[in-house]
């Protein structure tokens, strides 16, 4: 039996879905739904650049469109584009929640309390997540091991699951990084054009730390020339929705994401693409990306270096962790009336 994946003649619509609204505009491109029946959920990581050792993506491909978007060059492994093909083709693994029970459970899982990171390469939350609910299945999952998780997205489609991430949080452990790499709405939409708008982004952080989830702001991609002027914004507006956590990436462009995003670049900020390109070369020793494990998500030389400090004087003055990405202690938090019982205890034992 093949394990190809398989087109969807008529693929789920999630924006006529009985419980689905789309906030901002739906995508003008024609989809294409492929699934498949993926023989693993988890895949581990080697790379010392990443804070995480295992990651899940339910999806493959993304409808955010990104134009930096560092994945795009996977889906040539399925003999398809890093171009329009990675956002509008989308393989859907039909059974990873199933899959991901089935390893957790094995006497080979070998991570102990290591956090699963999920949208390790696409987002979990893409409009088609709606329809599917395969990224819910698999926080369930995750909440019956009370086993720790990490997301980071854009999609406004998390607060679907904010209960149960609050729940998770109190039990097994577990954290959201909402990405937003603009303050400005245009400049979002030129280069995110179908992920949601910052200001959705903002109330997604306020409504999950309301909730209770622990949030964190991945200011990521920083791109020189384009955003490092809202770094500031962006962490004082994360700060008052709720958030804990920051950290900062600079862009990154392997293989064929360089085209993709210098097309993109030239055709929305014409006036601006060659000194953002050239900063960026600065910051790469001439190059447009560093391959090199270590160097490959931040930048060097004196302009990254103040973007750097900026970042981090920023962050001690609005109290943000701002080495939130590594959350090598992601515990269980205690929930209010957990703590009231603690605390109640303590007091008796001093009576004695």
């Amino acid at each position: 039996m093949s394990n190809a994946p398989r087109r969807v003649t008529n693929p789920p619509n999630p924006w006529s879905s009985r419980a689905v609204e789309w906030l901002d505009e739906p995508p003008p491109a024609a989809l294409e739904v492929y699934e498949e029946h993926t023989r693993s959920a988890l895949s581990k990581n080697d790379s010392p650049d990443l804070p995480f050792r295992y990651s899940l993506n339910p999806y493959r491909g993304c409808q955010h469109a990104c134009a930096y978007c560092y994945a795009r060059p996977s889906h040539q492994y399925l003999e398809l584009g890093a171009g329009t093909d990675f956002d509008t083709k989308i393989v859907v693994k039909t059974n990873v929640a199933q899959v991901l029970r089935e390893e957790l459970a094995s006497r080979r899982w070998r991570a102990g309390r290591d956090w699963i990171a999920f949208s390790g390469v696409t987002d979990c939350y893409q409009p088609l997540e709606a329809s599917y609910e395969l990224t819910r299945a698999c926080l369930e999952a995750c909440d019956e091991f009370r086993h720790p998780i990490g997301i980071i997205t854009k999609g406004a489609l998390v607060r679907r699951d904010a209960e149960l991430l609050a729940r998770m949080a109190g039990r097994g452990g577990a954290h959201v990084s909402v990405s937003i790499p603009f303050a400005d709405e245009a400049d979002a939409r030129a280069l995110e054009p179908w992920a949601s708008s910052p200001a959705t982004r903002f109330e997604t952080l306020r409504r999950l730390s309301e909730a209770g989830v622990p949030t964190g702001v991945a200011v990521a991609p920083l791109i020189p020339g384009l955003n490092d002027a809202s770094v500031a914004e962006i962490l004082e507006r994360a700060k008052e929705a709720g958030a804990t956590r920051a950290f900062v990436i600079l862009l990154r462009l392997p293989a064929e994401v360089a085209p993709v995003f210098e097309e993109r670049l030239r055709a929305t900020h014409p006036l601006r693409a060659d000194k953002v390109l050239a900063a960026l070369r600065e910051m790469h020793g001439g190059a447009l990306t560093d391959p090199r494990f270590g160097a490959r998500m931040r930048g060097a030389g004196e302009r990254w270096r103040a973007i750097e400090q900026l970042f981090e004087l920023q962050c001690r003055r609005l109290g943000l962790h701002s080495r939130g990405e590594r959350l090598e202690n992601l515990e269980p938090t205690r929930a209010p009336r957990a703590q009231e019982r603690a605390q109640k205890r303590a007091q008796q034992r001093e009576l004695f």
